[in-house]
Formats: C-alpha cells, structure tokens, sequence
C-alpha cells in the first residue's frame, strides 16, 4: 500500500503548513489508514517478507534507524526558527543509506555527504558504548546540530557526520571532493597490506562514499571515477564503494531521468549494481550483494542507490515556490518511511499502535536530546575554535626530527659509509633533496612518494632518481596525470598510518587541485576536533627564473594560494643544506602532529652551483649531519649585525639579494644583512620584527606578485611591531601571468631592480 497524493488544492485541515509538516502527519494518517492484512509475525531470523534477504530483527532496527534520522530533520526544521540549531539540510528519503551501514563493518572508513542521518544511527549499532549498550546517535547528532562544543564529531565547528571510533571522517560540505581521497583511501588499504605496514583497519576493510547524483557531475567525482577505472584496468586492487544515493535532483536542478544508470552501468572498472533505497525489504539483498562483491573482489564497486528528497534541499528551500503541488504530493507518497511502515504491518511485525508509538518516542527523544544539546557550552573564544586547527608540540617535533637511531637502514640505502652524504663534497640544492628523500625513506619505512614521471625517469629534474631503485616500487611510483588524485591519494595513505611525499610537477599544476588541500586535507584536523589526521609533505617545484624555459605554467610564482590555506605549512629551501634540515622538521612535523605541509623547491635553484663568479662553488653546500634539523620557522641571516640595510627576502630572492648587497656595499658604503626567512606559512613575525628592530632602512624582495604575495605579509608584521617608520621597500612581481623566455625576467625582480631600490632609501 502506498499514502495516496494530497490532491490539489490542499484541503483545509492542511493549509498553513509547510512541507515538514505535511510528511510529519502524511505518516501517522497513513498508519492509521492502513486496512490490509497482516502475516503472522516473523521470528527474528525469518525474512520480514517472503523472498526478501532481510530478516525481522534487522529490518526492526533499521526501521528505528530511518527513525531516528527523520526525526533529526524535524526536530532541526522546528529548533532552527528558536536558534537553538544551526543546520537543516537533512536526510529525508535517504533513510536507505542504513543499509548499507548496517552490510558493512564500523572499521570500513567511510566518507559520507550531509544525507547520512540513516548510515550514522545504523553504524552507531556496531560499536557498544562504555555501558555495553549500543552509542546513542541521537545525543551525539544533537549536539553537531546545536554546534555545542560538547560535539563528539566536531567540538562544534561545523555539523558534519563523523565520528572516531566508527571510523566516519568528518567530510565539509564542498561538492564531490570527498572521492578522491575515498578512493585513496581504498588504495591505501591494499598497499599498506602489500607492503608490511600496520593498519588501523583490518586487511580486508573497504573504503565507503556516499554522494548524490548532481555531485556525480562534478569534475573531482569524475576523476576519483576515472583513477579507480584506470586501477582496475591495471588489475590494482582499489576496495571502494561509491555509493550514489540518486534522488533526482540537486538543489533544483533536475537529473535527468535514466542518466546515473546510462552513464555508470558500462563504464569499464566500475562494477554497477543498483537497488532499491525506498523499500528495505527488496534492496537490502541488492546492497549486500554490492557490498560483498566489493570486499570479496576488492575492485572498484559503484552502488546505484534509488532515494527520494523530502522536505526540501535544506530549511531555507521553499520547494512550493518551484514545484507544483501535485509534484511535491507525488514525492511526499514516495516516502520511504510510508513503505517501512507498511512492511511493519504487512509482516505482522508490529501492530498500528506499535508504529505510532515507536514514531512518537523516537520523536520525543530526538527533541528531549536538543533541548539538552542547547544547554551545552558553545565554542565562544578565538583560541578555543582554532585549538585544533594547527597543532604544534615542538620539543616533540624537534626530538623526532633529531632521532638517529635508523644509522643500519642509512648504510642500506646508500650502499657504503663511503656513499653516505655527509661524507661526500659540498653539492647543489637537487641532489641535497634527492640524498634528504632517500635518508627520509631509511628513516621512515612508511613513507611513500608518487606523482607523475616521479619514479624510473626520477622526475624532470632528476630530484628522485634512484628512489625506486633504492626503495621498490611499491613505495616509489608514478600516477595519473591528475593532481586532484594524486592529492587525494596522498590523504588515502595518511588516513591509514602512512607518511605520503606527492609531488605536483609545477607550482601552476597545484591550482588544478587546491581544494584537495584547502577544502578537505588541511580541513580534517579542525572539522575532527583533532581526532583525524592526515599528515603528509606535499612536495611542489615552482617559482620563477628558469633560463630557457618557462611560460606561465612553469615558471609560476602564486604563493598566494597556499598562503591563505588555514593550518598549512610552506617551506621554502633557497641551498642544500637548508632543503635537507627543513625536510627533516616537516617530516617529524607530519609524524608527531598530524600536520600537511608543503616544501616549495625552487626550480631554477636546483642546478645552482656558484654564487657571485661563475666557478666560485658559492652556493654548493655540505649534507648536514644525521640530527640536525631546522627549527619551524627559523630563518637565516647573511650578515650577522650589518644594520645599514636589511633585505627580508626567501628563495630565489636570497642569492639575488646577496649579489646585489655586495653592489649596494660598493656603491653606498651601506653594511647589508640578508635574511632569509625560509618558513613562508606561517611567516615568523616576530623573528621579522626582531631583524627589523635593528635595521636602519628595509627592503622586502618578493618573488611572488604585487597583490597578496608573501611581502605583504612582512610589511605587515613590521609595521605592526612599530617598525614602520623605517625607510622602506619592496621589489616584487608584477600582478601578470609570467611570458615566455626572456620576458619573463621583465616581470620578476631581478638584482638590478634590489639595487634601484635601495638607492631610493639614501637619505
């Protein structure tokens, strides 16, 4: 039996109220209609119908799961308009997604969109709580609505589903960004296992991703599809489940009808099933059959889930507006909860009265936990909302970038005490990298570094030759052409223990993927409350300069878009020496607090040999000794105490800046002090102020652009800290893309530019 459509117009018993409203009373009304016969009632390990793969009990907990997340809409429709909650984009029609919560395991990560109120009350079954009984999902989901600071998932930073020892990582609300790490995590999963590695899931654990069929349009969803297709076309084992829960519509938008099926169900390396998310009692045999298949084949499995959108996109959407009413009517008669309520009362499982008392309790639950969810402290204070956004403990991260105790592993790697680094002469910025990646990978037998053209060729710029050789190709290897996956990716293998190194070719090339970065891996410690992590060192070669080569897509000096990346940390090596310390630091930094960072190699560094003469080996440096690290966010100064002129500068900009303090010295008498500042994110402001304090005049030499570069960020902190009367000035990029060949040099600064400028401070 199916609740009949309201006709239209809306009788009068029903005008004046909104569309929650109409589906709160659409169920009782529909309970209390129903007039056929019912069976006799089920054991609890019968089918709850004939022919079905569900049996009583579990189709009873599910039917209280779907339950329990429709009452959280409604509570959160009636609670927003006394502010007392915060969110109202629901769950409603998605109630089927229990099931596939309830056919997979609590240690399965799971990576879910906002329409996951049914997954989180069944996956709250399959961890007891301290009492032995089960979680309660409603306290919990409570306090995320009324972004109580008591959230277990978030600490009341955004409501998002999640939760610690279920293995749910909280996910933002940005569209489709979730699957690339999904699958990654998939991946992960299967190398980990490959190669020794101590999971914190079992073995044969698959990774899980809901989303909704607009999001599938997207282009990051399109390439977590196209990477796992290309996995299985390579007989990679890639455990996910992409989970489409298709209701149809996004936002307002119409899918168009057949398109999910037509566009999934031949793609080559996807494995399609689909069923049927509006009766429990026909999908749930079609969700096992998806969810075994993927476990048991390990292969990359897209679940086709039929849902419905009821109530709207979120509280804010008044769908009368856009829709008609006999539309509306027929999407309110496809209520999955309307057919759950049947199969209760068909099966003989439960009685009318049963139903509606198990509607008004799990209603009188939902609204007694918001009610004590809004008596709970909020997050008031700027220290307590940013605590976990960027945790640092640095006596810890300085003991471990300090530890020695893998010298055997060293020997291996390098072949002989005669081929260890440190014993070898003073060498240019690319091979001090590629000696710090190899002591890095001896140091870490987690540690994992990929991205394109990364391994047998040993990069573009030969900074990885040999790590393949030294270290297999299970740990070395090359990737999609895609920096979206190669990102998500590297959040797959830190969400399962591991140190992931990506490298993105050029600095241009991480635009295509930012919000990898931005909107999701430096996300998850602040949207957790610190209780996920996925620590990695993204490696980027960038900057400008290259001689004979370049153009805008490799000679890109936009700083900005990592600098204004909450929680990030850039470092930016201009010598050897400097590139192999700072690595050690970001390393120990990933391992002891979870952070992701960026090492920002300057391309037409790594070749450099000499300094002011050609042949004077000036910027060759030594391999630091095994133990030495640099501090975060130390910087290095060239002439200690000259006070005439001090240049602010990283990169590029320091052997320039040398080069030119020595014509300024000429020409104006004037002793200068360089400064590199090395660490770019977070800029040390008070290391900038105190080689400030002494300066007579400043200069800032900036290689990035004039709008939002990293000097801005400098003569703010001087200013700040008094330092503003200074005579002062910065030479800095241009606000233009960067031409080819020699007209690049046109638009960067160049020594003659420091010079010019420090002849304008003469006063």
């Amino acid at each position: 039996m199916t609740f009949k459509p309201v006709p239209d117009p809306i009788p009068a018993r029903m005008r004046g109220l909104n569309r929650a409203e109409i589906c709160d009373v659409n169920f009782s009304e529909f309970v209390k209609a129903w007039d056929g016969r019912a069976d006799a009632r089920p054991a609890d390990g019968e089918a709850i119908l004939e022919g079905s793969a569900l049996d009583a009990r579990g189709f009873r907990e599910l039917f209280e799961s779907q339950l329990v997340s429709r009452h959280l809409d409604l509570m959160a429709r009636v609670l927003r308009v006394q502010n007392k909650v915060f969110y109202t984009i629901g769950s409603s029609g998605h109630e089927g997604n229990a099931m596939v919560a309830r056919l997979t395991r609590h240690t399965d990560p799971a990576f879910l969109h906002y329409r996951s109120g049914g997954f989180m009350a069944e996956r709250f079954r399959k961890l007891p709580g301290t009492d032995g009984k089960p979680r309660d999902p409603v306290m919990d989901s409570a306090l995320s609505f009324a972004a109580s600071k008591d959230d277990p998932a978030s600490g009341g930073r955004h409501k998002v589903w999640g939760s610690k020892p279920l293995w749910v990582l909280p996910q933002t609300s940005t569209i489709a960004s979730h699957l690339p790490k999904a699958l990654g995590t998939a991946v992960a999963i299967e190398a980990g296992r490959r190669l020794g590695v101590e999971l914190p899931v079992p073995d044969d654990s698959i990774a899980i991703c809901s989303f909704g069929d607009a999001s599938s349009n997207h282009a990051t969803a399109q390439t977590a599809f196209n990477a796992a297709a290309w996995t299985a076309y390579q007989k990679l084992p890639a455990p996910v489940l992409f989970v489409c829960e298709d209701n149809g519509i996004g936002i307002s938008v119409k899918t168009p009808g057949g398109w999910i099926g037509n566009r999934f169900r031949n793609m080559d390396g996807l494995d399609y099933f689909t069923a049927d998310g509006l009766d429990l009692a026909t999908g749930y045999g079609d969700v096992q059959r998806a969810v075994e298949h993927c476990r048991n084949t390990r292969r990359p499995t897209f679940l086709h889930l039929r849902t419905n959108r009821i109530m709207g996109h979120a509280g804010t959407d008044f769908e009368i507006e856009w829709r008609s009413i006999a539309e509306l009517c027929a999407v309110e008669a496809a209520d999955p909860l309307l057919r759950s309520a049947a199969i209760a009362l068909e099966s003989g499982l439960m009685s009318k009265d049963e139903v509606l008392d198990l509607y008004e309790s799990t209603r009188k639950r939902c609204f007694a936990a918001a009610e004590e969810a809004d008596r709970r402290p909020k997050l008031e204070k700027l220290d307590e909302v940013v605590a976990p956004l960027a945790p640092y403990s640095p006596d810890k991260v300085k003991a471990e970038a300090e530890r020695i105790d893998y010298a055997e592993r060293r020997l291996q790697a390098f072949g002989s005490e005669a081929k260890l680094p440190e014993s070898q002469p003073p060498r240019h910025l690319a091979i001090q990298i590629n000696n710090a990646l190899h002591d890095t990978f001896a140091k870490y037998p987690d540690t994992l570094l990929f991205g394109e053209d990364v391994a047998q060729k040993g990069g573009v710029y030969t900074v990885t030759k040999g790590l393949q050789k030294a270290f297999g190709p299970r740990r070395v290897f090359n990737t999609l052409l895609d920096e979206t996956m190669i990102l998500g990716m590297a959040q797959g293998f830190a969400n399962m223990g591991m140190l992931p190194i990506p490298e993105i070719q050029y600095l241009a090339y991480f635009h295509n993927a930012c919000d990898q970065i931005r909107g999701e891996a430096a996300s998850l410690q602040f949207f957790s409350n610190n209780q996920f992590a996925n620590p990695m060192v993204v490696r980027i070669a960038g900057l400008g300069y290259q001689r004979g080569f370049g153009g805008h897509f490799h000679n890109d000096n936009s700083i900005t878009a990592l600098r204004d990346i909450p929680g990030l940390v850039v470092g930016c090596p201009s010598r050897g020496d400097d590139a192999v310390t700072m690595l050690r630091t970001l390393t120990a930094l990933s391992k002891v607090d979870g952070r992701v960072s960026v090492f920002l190699e300057p391309i037409a560094l790594y070749m450099a040999k000499d300094l002011y003469e050609a042949g004077d080996g000036g910027w060759l440096t030594a391999f630091p000794s095994p133990g030495e690290a640099m501090p975060l966010g130390e910087g290095r100064v060239y002439g200690e105490g000259n006070d005439d002129l001090v240049i602010f500068t990283y990169g590029n900009g320091v052997p320039m800046s040398l080069r030119a303090a020595r014509a300024i010295e000429k020409t104006h008498g004037w002793k200068c002090r360089v400064v590199d500042l090395r660490w770019l994110v977070p800029l040390n402001e008070s290391y900038i102020r105190e080689q400030a304090a002494s300066a007579k005049r400043i200069l800032i030499v900036d290689e990035g652009r004039h709008s939002a570069g990293v000097g801005e960020g400098i003569i703010t902190a001087i200013i700040e800290g008094g330092y503003g009367s200074r005579p002062f000035r910065r030479v800095v990029g241009a606000d233009t893309y960067t031409p080819l060949a020699g007209a690049a040099f046109a638009v960067i600064p160049s020594e003659e530019s420091i010079v010019e400028a420090a002849a304008s401070l003469e006063k």
